[in-house]
C-alpha cells in the first residue's frame, strides 16, 4: 500500500489536508472525551465511524495529529480492533496497523507542498508546527 499515494490522491479529491474536514467528508463523527489515558481511539459500530479524541490528556497543538492518525485507522484498516490485538494476541499485525496510521499522519499534515510553501522552515519546525510529535518525523518520505 502506497500511503503517499493515497494522502496526495485525498488531498486533491477533498482540496484539503485538514483531517478534521477530512473526517467529516467521509461521514466520520469525530467526538471529544476523557479515555483515560489514551491520545485518540477509532471506533466503528455496525456502519457508524467515531474518531474520540481525548480532550483532557491531549494537548491542544497535537489534536490535528491524533485525528489523522484515527482518520489513517479509519481509512487504511477500518475493520481493525488494535487494542484487542494487542491485549490479547501478541500480534505483530498490531503494530503495523499503527505504523500504517502514523504514516498517513505524517504524509497527510507533512505533505509535500506543505513543505514546498515553506521553504524557509526547518522540516522539524514545520512538523511540530502541524501538530507531529518529534519522535514520528522520520517516517515522512521524500
Amino acid at each position: 500500500m502506497d500511503v503517499k499515494r493515497e494522502v496526495h490522491r485525498l488531498i486533491q479529491k477533498y482540496e484539503t489536508d485538514d483531517p478534521f474536514r477530512l473526517a467529516r467528508e467521509h461521514h466520520i463523527q469525530i467526538l471529544f472525551g476523557d479515555l483515560g489515558g489514551k491520545f485518540g481511539n477509532y471506533l466503528k459500530y455496525k456502519r457508524s465511524k467515531y474518531i474520540i479524541i481525548d480532550d483532557i490528556r491531549t494537548p491542544e497543538w497535537m489534536q490535528p495529529y491524533v485525528c489523522a492518525h484515527e482518520l489513517g485507522h479509519a481509512l487504511f484498516t477500518p475493520n481493525a480492533n488494535t487494542q484487542w490485538l494487542k491485549t490479547y494476541t501478541l500480534s505483530i499485525n498490531a503494530d503495523q496497523v499503527e505504523h500504517i496510521a502514523n504514516e498517513f499522519a505524517v504524509e497527510l499534515l507533512l505533505n509535500d507542498k506543505v513543505i514546498s510553501n515553506n521553504p524557509e522552515t526547518c522540516i522539524y519546525d514545520l512538523a511540530i508546527s502541524r501538530g507531529i510529535p518529534k519522535q514520528f518525523i522520520r517516517l515522512k518520505r521524500f
